[in-house]
């Protein structure tokens, strides 16, 4: 065993069947998400007929160490590990694992994002929160909540981030691509950067976080669009990133933490050069904003921006130019592309020959730091 405390910095609850049909305010009832059995397997459907959600990558750990080619998208909810969703199993993988304690996000409400209107996807948003307090709340120093925000309307989102840290939550997560407005409008996201520096509650930026304003089917047209897309899916998270530091967030609001979750490390020494390179070489043809203090942006990486990931040796050998720390690993149980159940041996093999400080600090210290586990 190594000699320090592993923490998952992003693991997954699996929203029950039942979740919005108990949980969700009254009038939103008759939209609310639901499952619908079809060809013996189960879809998640919301508001008339806008499909989301993935019952099966949703619950398919352990199986690329198997075989890959079992992995998919469909599956059924019967399937899928009751660690997803009942807080003392989740406990009895971590263990299995070799992991102390995790930092819970959503699946299926990820995808909520695609439902159009805004109105119903907070009031999603409110009952899943209330349920992942629940969940977590068995286990307060082990069990970590991410509240799902809205930031359609900005002061809904400040709204429901006050009372997710009332909860016990612990960070509040924002979408990778914004409906309207991006990261850097010097105006309409200030309430929020404000209430989470107050708060203390660090913004994710996830994967698969994408709003839309037209719904979402639920399926990709081609295989090659599928594969092309995944391949490349860091794009919107990059430009959320820039938006933020480049647009001054972090300036105006330097104890801000933005933690960018399951994109890996290896991109990002080559984008933190291309922002300095961007605010030097370009002040004036961009136009950009212009920082208080005598800074590169960089610094505000530094400061800043936290990343998850979960097997990146390429990266690992990168640290430095990155942050050792800002490194968080994080195991993504219980989907597919989780390191379960061998997280263990796969944080040990890409931290080999690490020194044991900087070991402790990526496989669990970071994490700690910042989600405030004892």
């Amino acid at each position: 065993m190594p000699g320090y405390r592993i923490l998952s910095s992003d693991s997954h609850v699996v929203e029950p069947p039942t979740l919005w049909e108990e949980r969700i305010d009254s009038e939103f009832k008759d939209r609310a998400p639901r499952v619908v059995k079809e060809d013996n397997t189960d879809q998640w459907y919301a508001d008339v007929d806008t499909k989301f959600g993935m019952m099966g990558i949703a619950g398919q750990a352990g199986v690329r160490f198997e075989d890959p080619t079992k992995i998919t998208l469909e599956g059924r909810f019967e399937d899928l590990p009751l660690g997803g969703y009942n807080p003392d199993a989740h406990i009895k993988d971590m263990e299995l694992d070799s992991v102390y304690g995790g930092v819970m996000y959503p699946t299926q409400s990820f995808l909520g994002y695609s439902i159009p209107p805004s109105d119903l996807l907070s009031a999603i948003f409110r009952a899943y929160n209330d349920w992942l307090a629940d969940f977590c709340a068995p286990y307060p120093d082990r069990l970590k909540g991410i509240a799902a925000l809205n930031v359609d309307d900005v002061q809904d989102g400040v709204s429901e981030l006050e009372r997710a840290e009332k909860m016990g939550l612990v960070g509040g997560l924002i979408p990778v691509r914004p409906l309207e407005h991006p990261y850097n409008h010097p105006t309409f996201y200030e309430p929020l950067w404000e209430a989470a520096e107050r708060l203390q509650m660090p913004l994710s930026l996830h994967v698969g976080t994408f709003r839309s304003k037209s719904g979402a089917t639920g399926q990709v047209e081609t295989q090659v669009t599928n594969v092309v897309d995944f391949n490349n899916r860091d794009n919107y998270m990059r430009d959320s990133v820039a938006a933020l530091i480049l647009g001054g967030v972090f300036d105006r609001y330097p104890d801000l933490k933005v933690v960018v979750a399951e994109y890996e490390i290896s991109w990002a020494p080559y984008f933190i050069r291309r922002l300095d390179d961007t605010y030097t070489e370009r002040p004036v043809g961009l136009q950009g904003y212009r920082y208080k203090r005598d800074v590169l942006p960089s610094y505000y990486w530094m400061n800043n921006i936290m990343l998850s990931f979960q097997s990146d040796d390429l990266g690992i050998q990168l640290r430095h130019l990155v942050g050792v720390d800002n490194l968080m690993w994080g195991s993504d149980y219980p989907h597919a592309e989780s390191t379960f159940p061998k997280s263990l041996e796969i944080v040990e093999q890409i931290l080999e020959g690490v020194p044991d400080d900087e070991q402790a600090k990526i496989a669990g210290g970071n994490c700690a730091r910042v989600y405030r586990f004892n």
